[in-house]
């Protein structure tokens, strides 16, 4: 196809006159039938690359998205546009609903699906009778074990593309080391894609760093920039709690701003309502976890703050990359005290199974399999009868799925093969839980750095860093007092979201 062509239908299909860097690139190549890897920077429209294809080609593509407000928010944008032939498939749609969609799946063009629904037979009968001509891996790090949201219902995505007869793949992500895009590679099947990789830099965010003596001091300043400042924040923390906490705190002290929370503890429903309140500029400051963020495709949000330290410096690059998407000036504020490196450490012991404890939870299953007792399913009952979180559980669960401790769901038993299982399975946490400790000292040399923030930054992802038009970090002499970013004023007057939301879910003749 040649490139005028494109341009025809990207103004035809998207109403846009130009690609943004590595698009264009990118849908030439999968249109021509190649299996491809792109990494881009965040907010650099990642999703043209697949969606432009599934209006080219002739059967239909398949998305894999990590999170139900990422597909929802993608939906909502491309009805908007006069892209009607798409629908989201996930736990937050109604089963009978699903069940009226399946019959109809072949007369939409893009489908989002969830990574768990690829797990679910019904979901599979139904995808595995359509022509399906590209399958995506949206923010494909989660299929890597060293990725910063490593996710084990992805390492599954082989068997289902298998399951589809190998269609086209696309991998897309923001930030990938070459050892992430290698093992991306790896676990998909695809050794040989064609690999787009762009600078993840983007000159129009500041990078400043703040030492802090405890979270007094840190809550102080935070309430001083926001004071200052009447433009869209976005501040994280690593715990629910102090989310919660602090914007109770800044909402009494500045009233004359619109905070809000953001976590995963809240209901869907508030999760969503949220996140169009500040999509909608009607919430000034959002005070979130890790949760909040992936496909929140808001173009003026001034300033991300991590008021905790992040693990790893993946993770931060993502969050802060939500930062001046429309290009104008931007900052990154890391706030950090001596303490804070102690949060992120007991994350990482609690990510996966303690070591000590695998023998008990081997012995635990043989008491299911000589009782013939079911493996626990729920939240619940996985930490009544293994004392392990669901994110702990899963990660066993495949290891013992992948090496037939388990299969179809159901306990086979071998003791000398289960112990063999075990010294494997205790390997790999070693593994990873050091790979974890490495990444975090990496954040901590960064914090350390004396020379630029920025060069620092980026050196271990790409060759070289774009130098900023003006200011740059905190190390390269940046103040607030030389800041002027363009303010945002909150919407006064508007529909409620709640009222707007309630019409969405319950119709509109049920808004009472």
């Amino acid at each position: 196809m040649f490139s005028t062509q494109l341009y025809d239908d990207l103004y035809t299909y998207f109403h846009k006159e130009y690609f943004l860097p590595g698009q264009r690139q990118i849908i030439e190549d999968v249109l021509a039938g190649k299996d491809v890897l792109g990494i881009l920077p965040t907010g650099s429209g990642k999703s043209l690359c697949y969606q432009f294809p599934a209006k080219k080609l002739s059967g239909t593509t398949i998305v894999v998205s990590p999170l139900i407000s990422l597909m929802t928010d993608q939906v909502k944008q491309l009805k908007a546009t006069h892209f009607k032939e798409v629908i989201a498939l996930n736990s937050f749609m109604d089963p009978l609903e699903r069940k009226k969609v399946y019959p109809h799946l072949a007369t939409y063009k893009l489908i989002y699906v969830s990574p768990e629904l690829l797990q679910q037979k019904e979901a599979m009968y139904w995808l595995k009778k359509i022509t399906i001509s590209l399958f995506v891996v949206d923010e494909a790090h989660c299929i890597s074990q060293w990725g910063h949201e490593f996710r084990p219902d992805y390492l599954r995505l082989r068997k289902v593309i298998s399951d589809f007869g190998h269609p086209g793949i696309l991998a897309l992500s923001a930030t990938a080391t070459k050892e992430v895009r290698k093992d991306i590679m790896h676990h998909l099947g695809t050794p040989k894609m064609e690999q787009h990789i762009y600078p993840i830099d983007r000159k129009n965010i500041i990078y400043d760093i703040k030492k802090r003596n405890g979270d007094k001091e840190k809550t102080t300043y935070v309430a001083t920039i926001i004071r200052t400042y009447h433009i869209p924040i976005v501040i994280y923390f690593s715990s629910r709690q102090t989310c919660q906490e602090i914007a109770d705190f800044l909402s009494k002290t500045i009233p004359d701003r619109q905070i809000a929370y953001y976590h995963g503890g809240m209901e869907q429903i508030d999760r969503t309502l949220i996140q169009q309140q500040f999509m909608n500029d009607q919430i000034d400051v959002v005070c979130a976890t890790s949760a909040f963020g992936m496909g929140i495709n808001k173009q003026n949000i001034r300033m991300v703050i991590h008021y905790h330290l992040p693990a790893q410096l993946e993770s931060f690059i993502q969050e802060t990359g939500r930062a001046g998407r429309d290009g104008n000036s931007s900052v990154s504020l890391l706030l950090y005290s001596d303490s804070d490196k102690y949060i992120p450490k007991g994350f990482i012991k609690r990510e996966l199974p303690p070591l000590a404890k695998l023998s008990y939870i081997w012995n635990k299953l043989a008491d299911l399999y000589a009782n013939d007792l079911p493996i626990p399913k729920n939240d619940k009952e996985i930490d009544h009868c293994f004392h392990l979180s669901q994110t702990q559980w899963r990660f066993l669960f495949y290891h013992m799925t992948k090496h037939g401790m388990i299969r179809e769901g159901n306990i086979i038993y071998d003791k000398q093969h289960w112990q063999k299982v075990l010294y494997n399975i205790k390997s790999v946490i070693s593994r990873r839980m050091k790979q974890k400790e490495n990444k975090l000292d990496e954040m901590m040399e960064w914090i350390s750095e004396d020379g630029c923030l920025r060069k620092k930054l980026f050196e271990g992802f790409q060759s070289t860093y774009t130098i900023p038009d003006g200011h740059c970090c905190s190390n390269c002499g940046f103040q607030y007092t030389n800041w002027k970013p363009i303010l945002t004023e909150t919407k006064k007057g508007t529909k409620p979201w709640d009222d707007i939301l309630r019409k969405i879910l319950l119709g509109n003749d049920q808004t009472q």
